[in-house]
């Protein structure tokens, strides 16, 4: 499967928004990149519309395809259509990974899980997209527990959101609950996207 291989960094410029999550890409250059990224001209409609989408999608890492499949799938379930996408996408393997700590960023997130250094509930699971139950837990095989990349990221790691858990004594990690929309992406207009793909 394809995947974005660019610098992350002049996407978050061109997007005008972090999708590390850390604000680092826009400390000292707040404009998109290129000869003319200072200058460029307000966004019509349409514009705004797919920047948002184009936000949500670097920010997770996915390819269109699966983006438009998970869309597809949140549509079909009861409530809110953004929202629905949005948590579906945070239970994704890889993101959780990313928030219990075990790696820095959501790429290295998908690198652990694709080798094959993950666990769910006792059971190695190497799809990034696995999609994650409330009530399951996420831990490092044995072999892996010891991984630098796993220690550092661990220590680094400051706070974790509310609707997962770490145990540091055992190293297991558990999806507690699907979060609440204020919980993540506070930034992110999820309307946008909906009427992008109901145009």
């Amino acid at each position: 499967m394809s995947r974005f291989t660019g610098s992350s960094w002049k996407v978050s410029r061109r997007l005008n928004y972090s999708i590390s999550e850390t604000g680092k890409e826009l400390v000292r250059r707040k404009y998109a990149p290129g000869q003319h990224g200072a200058k460029r001209s307000k966004l019509k409609e349409y514009g705004t519309q797919l920047q948002e989408k184009q936000k949500v999608r670097f920010t997770y890492g996915v390819s269109e395809k699966q983006f438009v499949k998970t869309f597809n799938e949140a549509a079909k379930l009861s409530g809110n259509t953004g929202v629905n996408f949005l948590k579906l996408l945070e239970s994704r393997l890889d993101n959780l990974v990313y928030r219990l700590g075990f790696a820095s960023t959501r790429p290295q997130a998908r690198q652990l899980v694709s080798h094959g250094h993950i666990v769910v509930d006792g059971k190695k699971v190497d799809i990034p997209s696995y999609r994650v139950k409330p009530g399951q837990t996420i831990s490092l095989k044995e072999t892996s527990k010891k991984l630098v990349i796993v220690q550092a990221a661990l220590e680094a790691k400051i706070a974790r959101p509310e609707y997962v858990s770490y145990d540091e004594t055992t190293m297991v990690g558990s999806y507690v609950r699907l979060p609440e929309r204020d919980e993540f992406l506070p930034e992110i207009k999820e309307q946008l996207i909906v009427e992008f793909y109901n145009r």
